[in-house]
């Protein structure tokens, strides 16, 4: 049970998202939730508050008559439902959920504590509002998708609902009827809380993060053992020379591989075979490999570091107060100002993307390598196990591999530079944060496929070889886990479906690399 209170971390929310568990609001927390709800309740009522008797972003110039002063917080989130385009998925939505009750935990939201224990009960039961990809400019928060999720809550628009796993899309009247939940009911101001932040933009970051996450430790294990099947000289990953470059990310890579090197046959040592006295003058193994196999540190140290600092930043927007204006019991004062402006989250999400996709590339670049049979020089063309002319390996499925590299290079482009004003100009300056991750995300989407079809072609390669006796523990366990869902081929059959396994397989057991 995950403490809704205290600081969140990574491994929580990755618990909530994929893990299965459940969230638990501190009483201290709800009791300090109430005091803010009850400060601003006095403090407002002889003063003007944005948002809470005045009207919304140009609007703001419009005192609102006391009796309208609920139908405005209600007006809010029906208005700003205004998203288009598919569904956001459902993880992504759970991740701006626990985004938004970790702000309103803070007890700077001057919300009242029901908004909190009805967004913990929504995610517990797994009944997820449904809310559209588009909508957002990432300033004055992620407002229209916030307002789908506040539609939900006030017992309007449509939930998912999961059933055997998979998501039901139902009214969300229905629902909640169904299961005997109570709307939530506005109080003062719900309605601006819930829609003003960047819920959203960092809940999808959060779960870009996490997936990137496992899919640089499968590429960590995959050049390795790329390395293995090309027989490279080892010193590539030595601690002499990755110690002269002074990146914490480029010297963890390779203690990682030297680590999971251990025990191994294939990787060859440059003293034992080259540091003599040779007669030959040309020599059939290469005296240095590609690129895309000796640069493995200096190439995913970067990508490493990026995740690093994404994490930091995304972390600590989770536990921020990103709505406006901020209540303040302790000093007895409203703040009005920009906290919902999503710059953070859009460069890290821009940074985190571009890294993702050159760790997308980089697979790419090896699977030439293991399917050019004039470069690598002891393989068959594409791997190919059958007979050559007749039978075609994997020549196909490396024009996935490419064309999805290719779009993942074009959507590298950032988005933090992006911005267009709008709102009759007062947001004429906006950070497009959630643009920026749902970019990322399908970068993301689209390195799972490259690497699973990288997956399958090393496998094809070691037993080609017939290495798989040769190979450090580490890699033989990447090796028999591939296999358990693609066994080795030699006749034509379609591949579509052992991409689809093997992208499960990256997302739901780590390579242990890392």
């Amino acid at each position: 049970m995950i403490q809704i209170g205290n600081r969140l971390r990574l491994e929580q929310v990755e618990e909530v998202l994929f893990g299965g568990g459940r969230v638990a609001p501190q009483q201290q927390m709800l009791l300090e939730v109430e005091e803010c709800y009850r400060f601003l309740e006095e403090f407002a009522s002889d003063k003007v508050i944005y948002g809470i008797n005045t009207g919304f972003g140009p609007m703001a110039q419009y005192r609102i008559d006391d009796g309208d002063l609920r139908a405005l917080q209600y007006n809010i989130i029906r208005s700003h439902a205004a998203g288009a385009g598919e569904p956001l998925p459902v993880v992504c939505v759970r991740a701006a959920m626990l985004a938004r009750i970790q702000t309103f935990a803070q007890a700077r939201s001057g919300v009242h504590p029901e908004v909190i224990t009805l967004l913990a009960e929504l995610l517990n039961r797994r009944i997820t509002p449904v809310v559209p990809r588009h909508g957002s400019v990432g300033a004055s928060g992620d407002l229209v998708q916030l307002a789908h999720i506040a539609l939900a809550l006030i017992g309007e628009g449509e939930v998912f609902v999961e059933r055997d796993g998979v998501p039901e899309r139902r009214p969300t009247a229905e629902v909640f009827a169904r299961e005997g939940i109570t709307p939530l009911g506005i109080h003062l101001r719900e309605g601006l809380a819930i829609t003003n932040g960047t819920a959203v933009m960092t809940g999808i970051g959060l779960v870009n993060l996490l997936e990137v996450r496992r899919l640089l430790d499968y590429a960590v294990a995959a050049s390795l053992l790329m390395n293995e099947i090309a027989s490279s000289y080892d010193d590539f990953l030595s601690e002499e020379l990755n110690a002269m470059k002074l990146h914490a990310g480029q010297r963890d890579i390779a203690a990682a591989m030297r680590r999971a090197a251990e025990s191994g046959q294939r990787l060859l040592k440059r003293e034992t075979v080259l540091y003599h006295r040779h007669t030959e003058q040309h020599f059939e193994h290469k005296v240095q490999p590609y690129y895309s196999l000796r640069c493995i540190p200096q190439i995913l140290g970067p990508v490493l570091d990026t995740l690093r600092g994404a994490e930091e930043v995304l972390v600590n927007e989770l536990n921020s107060v990103d709505d406006n204006p901020v209540v303040d019991p302790l000093t007895r004062n409203v703040y009005h100002g920009g906290n919902f402006h999503g710059d953070y989250v859009s460069l890290e999400m821009d940074k985190l993307k571009i890294a993702t996709t050159k760790l997308t590339m980089l697979a790419e670049r090896q699977m030439n390598y293991l399917f050019h049979d004039r470069i690598n020089g002891i393989l068959p063309p594409f791997v190919n196990l059958g007979k050559l002319g007749l039978n075609y390996g994997l020549q196909a499925a490396q024009f996935t591999a490419t064309s999805t590299t290719a779009e993942s290079q074009t959507l590298s482009n950032p988005m933090y530079v992006h911005s267009i004003p709008n709102n009759n100009d007062n947001q004429d300056i906006v950070s497009m944060g959630t643009n920026a991750a749902l970019l990322c995300r399908q970068v993301v989407e689209n390195g799972y496929q490259v690497m699973a079809i990288h997956l399958m072609a090393l496998a094809q390669a070691v037993d080609c070889l017939e290495i798989a006796g040769q190979l450090a523990p580490a890699t033989r366990r990447l090796y028999d886990r591939v296999r358990a869902e693609v066994p080795a081929f030699r006749e034509d059959t379609p591949k579509y479906r052992e991409i689809e396994r093997l992208e499960q397989l990256m997302r739901t057991q780590p390579a242990g690399l890392l």
